[in-house]
């Protein structure tokens, strides 16, 4: 039998992945190693696939039992929380409001900007949200249109938490407004209280929270909610910890986390003065977008679909429909290894477009200039890969280098300096939720993960 100071449990949409720590108050921590499983939600309960990963780690470790004093853990396994957005133009406070969501691990349903109709509140009806997400106007700015909104939420009379991130000038009359509602109101800071100015972590914070309560609905996530000894954090909101904390420590940088069901893609970066200079409109300086439809293995489909069977079996040399039908969470062969491979690499070129911003021509009085418009990835120094499909396969490197460019044509991708990383360990969903307690720990189990320690 064998003790460590920490196990971190990551309870994906596919596949438990369980890291074990020691050290961790050292100068030295030490990562011991890790089990995986397939993740158990269509069994009922994720806590089986928990204890098969434990049972792979122990086999990796050889060891006949394991003892541990904490018990820490992220998931995505019972999908993430369903937000709408409402704000008042799409630019400003609704882009703000939707990238302190997305950041905190929330998918995010509808958005709408202006003033609410009567039949968007019929379609916030249908996608049953989680919670709402009401924001809109600069401090001591637009109050009508907030109000406006206001009124019409109360009318669904949701029994679900609505955040109110807008105009602090508003805050007691929508108190007021939904006062004797069953929705609960929390109110936060105006996510964008000053022109060209974003505030999203207040936001971000709250809908962590709520995600922790939330989480517990996936079969079985209430025996780990109690198995564990601190909190149950989103698994993208961890890898965003991850990613600001080693930003700092390292420079900017982009991470791409390809998963079963989604491909995240997280940037830590302010651009370069460059493009600064012609942008816009701000962006945050973290930021994460999560592409719901791009999947390796529940969302294969859609990849699959926009690519086409017969390109791929052509790119690959064989045909895939018996894979399709019969392969396993984890790649089990190399024909299906190869087709994770091809789905990785569409994946991450697809984020990567829906992600970067771009340069564009606008006409004015004095003819024609360029502006960009979105998130500036020309300065980032670092491309990284994580999840399970990019620290596994031997092409991860390779997937990731070829979308650095040499010039910037239209989108603003990184540049051929750019390093590419990967976090060999697969722990950065773990170092991020062990930073709450042991930043400097995962600081340096990340460095020593991407071999640069």
């Amino acid at each position: 039998m064998a003790a460590v100071d920490l196990l971190v449990a990551e309870i994906g949409s596919t596949t438990t992945v369980i890291n074990a720590f020691n050290n961790l108050s050292s100068a030295d921590p030490v990562f011991e190693g890790q089990g995986q499983a397939p993740t158990t939600v269509l069994d009922g309960d994720v806590t089986i696939g928990l204890k098969n990963a434990i049972t792979n780690l122990k086999s990796n470790l050889r060891l006949d039992d394991i003892k541990w004093n904490d018990l820490l853990a992220t998931s995505s396994a019972a999908g993430g929380l369903k937000m709408t957005v409402h704000g008042l133009v799409h630019d400003m406070t609704v882009k703000a409001a939707e990238y302190a969501a997305l950041g905190a691990g929330a998918v995010i349903k509808m958005v709408t900007a202006g003033k609410l109709k009567e039949y968007q509140l019929e379609e916030i009806k249908k996608q049953q949200p989680n919670i709402i997400l009401l924001a809109g106007g600069v401090d001591y700015g637009d109050e009508d249109t907030i109000i406006h909104n206001a009124k019409m939420l109360r009318k669904l009379d949701l029994p679900i938490w609505l955040i109110y991130g807008g105009n602090k000038v508003c805050q007691t009359e929508v108190k007021e407004i939904f006062s004797e509602s069953q929705t609960k109101l929390l109110i936060v800071d105006n996510v964008y209280p000053e022109i060209d100015v974003f505030n999203i972590e207040p936001t971000r914070k709250i809908i962590q929270d709520a995600f922790e309560k939330h989480i517990v609905h996936a079969p079985g996530m209430e025996k780990i909610d109690r198995m564990v000894t601190g909190s149950i954090m989103p698994t993208p909101g961890a890898v965003m910890n991850a990613a600001k904390l080693l930003k700092e420590e390292i420079g900017d940088l982009i991470i791409f986390d390809v998963g079963g069901a989604t491909t995240d893609l997280h940037s830590v970066t302010e651009g370069t003065k460059e493009y600064q200079d012609i942008m816009i409109s701000p962006e945050p300086t973290a930021i994460r977008t999560v592409e719901g439809d791009l999947g390796v293995f529940i969302n294969a489909k859609n990849l699959i679909n926009e690519i086409g069977i017969n390109k791929i079996e052509e790119k690959l040399g064989f045909e895939i429909q018996d894979i399709l039908e019969n392969r396993k969470p984890i790649p089990q062969n190399k024909k299906e290894i190869k087709l994770i491979e091809l789905l990785t690499e569409e994946a991450v070129n697809r984020a990567l477009n829906r992600h970067a911003g771009e340069i564009k021509e606008i006409y004015g009085p004095s003819g024609r200039t360029a502006a960009a418009k979105g998130k500036d990835l020309t300065g980032v120094k670092y491309i990284i890969g994580t999840g399970g499909a990019l620290t596994k396969l031997k092409k991860n490197k390779k997937i990731l280098a070829n979308i650095r460019v040499k010039n910037v044509q239209k989108k603003l991708y990184p540049g051929m300096k750019a390093d590419v990383l990967i976090d060999q360990n697969y722990i950065f969903a773990a170092c991020g939720v062990m930073a709450k307690k042991y930043p400097e720990a995962a600081v340096k189990l990340m460095k020593k993960s991407l071999g640069i320690i």
